[in-house]
């Protein structure tokens, strides 16, 4: 049996037909269609696409058509192209006439605020900018950040005191946004809508986060590898997906310091990392809401997890608890 992909950071899904074996029998076969395959990298993360077609140079075509979208929305999102919508928004702190899609964003952003008294913020950079020059210096303290300088820090966050409007976008001076906790996943919707509205009906796509159309071409689920935190290549569990999308959060992803004590997943009410789980999946119909509630999830007790389920987009949560145990919640 062909061992399950799995993923460190982002879970990753195979449409190849040789690296993912059927959960079920209950589906008629089809012959098999050679994907076509497009891989690199989208909002600093890899990123995959893959397109069952009968008609290879239509996919080849929606593969291209997808990417294009992919790269026009990178370009507002991006915390690494210097010229970005985003960038430019954290260097003067307004953007007058931003595109539809940063003002549909961060108004979503605000919302899993909200939703989640504040749990999820896009206004953190702050703390990833503090730790991260904190732990670049030699003579950095183990203990991390002084008490006063994460103070210092979490007085410029908070997603509310964000003005966003189809007009302009404001921020209070010295603020900074990241939409590394649901870009990826946004793009990947928008990535999806695309296809579908071309007619693709089996199709996966990653653009940082992982998302399937329908079921693969013989109509089994797609099966989707959730990593072991600890053990780099292993699969912890395995889950079906028909017309779902996946996202994994786990401190492990990017770490500070040698021992493991200090993430990138900040807590916007303490400036602390998330340590409750080892790692937190979420399955939804939307890759946004996976996304950014499976970074939420990491800093939340698992009874105020199930409190919000039937709140938001969210079908079920696989926890890996610190001793390394797998939880399950379900809407």
């Amino acid at each position: 049996m062909t061992p399950t992909l799995t993923r460190r950071r982002f879970i990753r899904i195979s449409a190849a037909a040789a690296s993912l074996g059927a959960l079920s029998s209950g589906h008629p076969a089809r012959a098999a269609i050679a994907p076509v395959t497009w891989r690199g990298t989208m909002l600093g993360a890899v990123a995959t696409l893959e397109i069952h077609d009968e008609d290879r140079s239509r996919a080849e075509r929606l593969i291209a058509l997808a990417c294009a979208e992919a790269r026009r929305l990178e370009r507002q999102f991006s915390l690494y192209l210097p010229d970005s919508a985003l960038v430019v928004l954290n260097r003067t702190g307004v953007l007058i006439d931003p595109a539809a899609e940063m003002v549909e964003l961060l108004s979503i952003s605000q919302h899993y605020s909200m939703v989640t008294g504040g749990v999820f913020d896009v206004t953190v950079q702050p703390l990833w900018e503090l730790y991260a020059s904190h732990f670049a210096r030699d003579d950095a303290d183990p203990a991390g950040p002084a008490a006063t300088e994460i103070e210092a820090a979490l007085a410029r966050i908070g997603s509310q005191r964000l003005s966003v409007s189809r007009d302009r976008i404001v921020m209070p001076k010295g603020m900074a946004v990241t939409l590394n906790g649901i870009a990826q996943g946004y793009v990947t919707d928008k990535v999806v809508d695309l296809l579908r509205a071309h007619g693709v009906s089996h199709s996966l796509v990653d653009m940082g986060e992982a998302r399937a159309i329908g079921a693969r071409p013989d109509g089994h689920p797609w099966e989707v590898g959730i990593a072991d935190p600890d053990i780099v290549g292993q699969t912890k569990t395995v889950l079906p997906v028909v017309d779902r999308a996946v996202s994994t959060s786990g401190g492990y992803g990017c770490q500070f310091d040698s021992r493991a004590r200090f993430n990138h997943l900040f807590d916007p009410r303490s400036g602390g990392c998330a340590l409750r789980y080892r790692s937190v999946t979420t399955v939804s119909r939307s890759a946004t809401a996976a996304d950014a509630l499976s970074t939420a999830f990491s800093l939340m007790p698992t009874e105020q997890i199930r409190s919000l389920l039937p709140r938001v987009d969210i079908d079920r949560v696989h926890l890996i608890d610190e001793a390394g145990k797998p939880v399950e919640l379900s809407a």
